[in-house]
């Protein structure tokens, strides 16, 4: 829309008053509101304010006819070897074919590592030093020498850090990948609104706007032209990750094959819940579909229930955002209503303490939430997918985040499950590695994923090592 046509459609909406002081703002200030203004769909904030404010959206969540998900269990817990077996085997005929990418969602900043930059470039490897983003690279990569056909990677990231990741990929060369292969794109964002439905300004020449959450990224493949590029090249597949997650098998033949059996249109990964209290999301069912329960809406008396038989918890399976999707689907959903879908992802609301200006302009810090933001999350789209399928994964091969600058989910916590991982796989060809109870390693050594991704790879790797190199403190394996 031209600007006095973006101004008019606000004032209609009742949003006028974001353009309040626009004569008084210099053109660099006009055109970063005008900006912020058309990325606005302003029916949409009218319909998230009536259904998720105005109508009360606090209601308790509907729990009923809930029970826990099915999912196949790993071979060593019971699950059938053959089906495993032939579910790789359709896994690397479908990477061979180059009908599979990545994809991860990486808009987040390190403020809570204490880290100033885009997440992707902390650094996160026992040895090296290696940041997120050279970590999947080389995972990238690694898969794709192995299955003769380069992977292409997609990268969403948000306005907050598009600008600092896309230097950083160029700085770094792109870790080796073809640049062309390289899909960076920005996440979309929503504007925080006050309780009585108006769009809050943070300043006069700027409003208050939030990424829409994870589960905007089927939204920002679709409209940044991502999937038209997949179409292009081929590829229906799409492994879906976040970036706080180094321990990740970004490229699983396996998880790839099991959705492909399936005819599945998304397909999820699950850990064993480690306690009752782990702060993951539940797979369970309901009405016949598999959904996602946050581990916050689930009674605590729910995720305390065991099995009778087994004495395990009955709502076992835990969520890690690890996906496989299908780019077909991905489109339905980022179409929506407005593009002429019966389903759309659901916004959740957060009301959260926001930074705005009072009618005469002037700063207004809240001690106490004044607005409301709205974002969607990535697993409410599994309710929607055709034969839904979720496997188990080994948390000591996918799953290490790094969250917390200290504690659990921290850099130290991700540092030493990797060298475990090291380790064990040392261990498995017969090398000697001295570890302590918890597989710890005592001494710092490092496997690039360019030598080995998951034991099967590293095996093959050092088969080919004429002498073995000495297991001593510092060793690196590339």
């Amino acid at each position: 829309m031209a600007t006095p046509e973006i101004i008019e459609a606000f004032q209609r909406a009742g949003q006028g008053h974001v353009f309040a002081f626009y004569n008084e703002l210099a053109p660099a200030e006009r055109e970063r509101l005008l900006a912020d203004a058309a990325e606005i769909d302003l029916a949409e904030i009218a319909r998230l304010h009536k259904t998720l404010v105005a109508d009360g959206a606090s209601a308790a969540l509907n729990l009923e006819g809930l029970a826990p998900a099915p999912y196949e269990p790993l071979p060593e817990n019971g699950g059938d070897t053959d089906a495993w077996a032939a579910a790789k085997t359709a896994g690397e005929e479908a990477l061979r074919a180059g009908r599979v990418a990545a994809f991860v969602v990486a808009g987040g900043q390190g403020t809570r590592l204490g880290y100033n930059g885009p997440k992707g470039s902390f650094p996160v490897t026992p040895l090296k030093n290696k940041t997120l983003f050279q970590v999947f690279a080389e995972k990238i990569r690694a898969a794709g020498l192995r299955y003769g056909k380069p992977i292409h990677w997609f990268i969403m990231t948000s306005h907050a850090n598009h600008t600092a990741t896309e230097a950083f990929f160029k700085q770094h060369d792109y870790f080796g990948l073809a640049p062309a292969r390289v899909h960076l794109f920005r996440q979309g964002r929503m504007p925080a609104i006050s309780p009585d439905g108006k769009i809050l300004l943070e300043t006069k020449s700027a409003i208050a706007m939030s990424p829409d959450g994870h589960g905007g990224s089927l939204r920002a493949l679709q409209r940044s032209g991502a999937l038209d590029i997949m179409q292009r090249e081929g590829i229906d597949i799409l492994s879906y990750f976040q970036v706080d997650n180094p321990l990740i098998r970004i490229i699983d033949p396996a998880f790839i094959g099991w959705h492909l059996a399936r005819r599945s249109e998304m397909s999820s990964k699950m850990i064993p819940k480690a306690y009752a209290e782990e702060k993951v999301g539940h797979f369970c069912t309901q009405n016949d579909r598999t959904v996602v329960i946050e581990y916050s809406d689930l009674p605590m008396e729910m995720q305390r229930e065991t099995d009778p038989a087994t004495g395990k918890l009955r709502y076992i399976a835990g969520s890690i955002a690890i996906h496989v999707l299908d780019t077909q689907f991905i489109r339905r959903m980022a179409g929506g209503a407005a593009g002429g879908h019966e389903v759309a992802l659901p916004f959740h609301r957060a009301d959260k303490k926001i930074p705005t200006i009072d009618a005469d302009g002037n700063p207004v810090k809240p001690d106490k939430p004044n607005g409301i933001k709205f974002e969607m999350f990535v697993f409410d789209a599994v309710p929607h997918a055709k034969n839904a399928v979720i496997i188990e994964t080994r948390r000591a091969d996918d799953f290490s985040p790094v969250k917390n600058a200290e504690g659990l989910d921290s850099p130290k916590t991700c540092r030493d499950d990797q060298l475990r991982q090291f380790a064990r796989w040392l261990k498995q060809v017969g090398a000697p590695v001295e570890t302590d109870a918890t597989g710890l390693p005592g001494i710092t050594v490092e496997v690039s994923p360019l030598f080995g991704y998951d034991e099967e790879t590293f095996a093959q790797s050092w088969d080919r090592f004429p002498s073995k190199p000495a297991i001593t403190d510092g060793l690196y394996l590339e």
